[in-house]
């Protein structure tokens, strides 16, 4: 799933790419990724809208159109948006997306599972690429979309600047007994990390994903600061991590897999002391740790 670097890039991309740009028609052979309104309405509401800027609020990209409308896309767990040109033939009833740019998109299966196509007034398109199908679409006007309450109770963002030390002691107040590795996870508590960031995380600070998150010393609290601000701007300025399905709007690989600390390094040595990294569940996902950096 793309995390808050790889939706951040995108979000970049996105506002250096086609911020200003009119969307004409849209286009999906999965209507249903649209929750509100019924996909009918969808058409002829984002019809001549301008894109006036994208923004990310945890791991959900945020469209502001014109005429004060709002466009919420999750790209769920396999999601991805690109900024190309696509052809839309019918064969035997059944509508085949031929890729024509960006040509080194192309060649990535992960690039053409394309549900979604936004055409913009220069003769670009948006495409929404999800394998899974479990991405989202809502819109409506801001007011009405800010204010739904999967935004509105969602954590603060770990990279800004009024995230602090104490801004951290006050999110893991609400962790009741949680373990740590499950919070900095849940995005009612700190907004945009998942499963990668948040082993990188952890080892970083040397800390074990097992412990409760209201045990943690004041030294501990401020390591654990510093190495999600660290590890996040650092998956930032390589673009995301790209294991899997995630590519940047281009159709390209993220950076970050090959400098990975510990996230799926199991059973390879502990960059730190060489102990062998362990993998473990934790509430249904996998945690990857070191037993010895990281002792309870």
């Amino acid at each position: 799933m793309p995390e808050l670097p790889e939706v951040q890039t995108i979000v970049d991309d996105l506002n250096r790419k086609i911020a200003g740009r009119l969307i004409i028609d849209v286009w999906s052979d999965y209507p249903k990724a649209v929750k509100k309104p019924l996909f009918k309405h969808f058409k002829k509401i984002i019809k001549n809208k301008k894109i006036l800027s994208v923004k990310r609020r945890a791991k959900n990209l945020f469209f502001y159109l014109s005429d004060d409308f709002l466009m919420a896309i999750h790209l769920k767990m396999t999601g991805h948006l690109l900024v190309g040109k696509w052809e839309v033939n019918k064969l035997k009833n059944k509508e085949i997306i031929i890729p024509l740019e960006p040509k080194d998109a192309v060649i990535d299966s992960y690039n053409q599972y394309i549900h979604f196509i936004f055409y913009l007034d220069d003769g670009r398109m948006v495409g929404f690429s999800d394998a899974r199908k479990f991405g989202k679409i809502i819109l409506g006007k801001k007011e009405q979309i800010e204010n739904l309450p999967e935004f509105k109770n969602l954590g603060p963002e770990p990279l800004d600047k009024s995230f602090t030390v104490e801004k951290l002691k006050e999110s893991l107040r609400q962790a009741q007994g949680k373990k740590i590795k499950q919070v900095l996870m849940d995005p009612e508590v700190i907004a945009g990390i998942g499963n990668i960031y948040s082993d990188e995380i952890l080892w970083l600070a040397k800390i074990n994903p097992f412990k409760p998150a209201n045990k943690l010393s004041e030294g501990e609290l401020r390591k654990l600061w510093k190495a999600t601000r660290k590890i996040l701007i650092k998956a930032l300025k390589l673009r995301g991590t790209s294991i899997s399905d995630y590519r940047d709007t281009s159709g390209k690989r993220g950076g970050y897999d090959k400098v990975r600390l510990v996230y799926r390094r199991e059973k390879e040595k502990c960059f730190r002391c060489g102990v062998k990294i362990k993998r473990a569940k934790i509430g249904g996902r996998s945690a990857h740790f070191c037993p010895h950096c990281q002792k309870l």
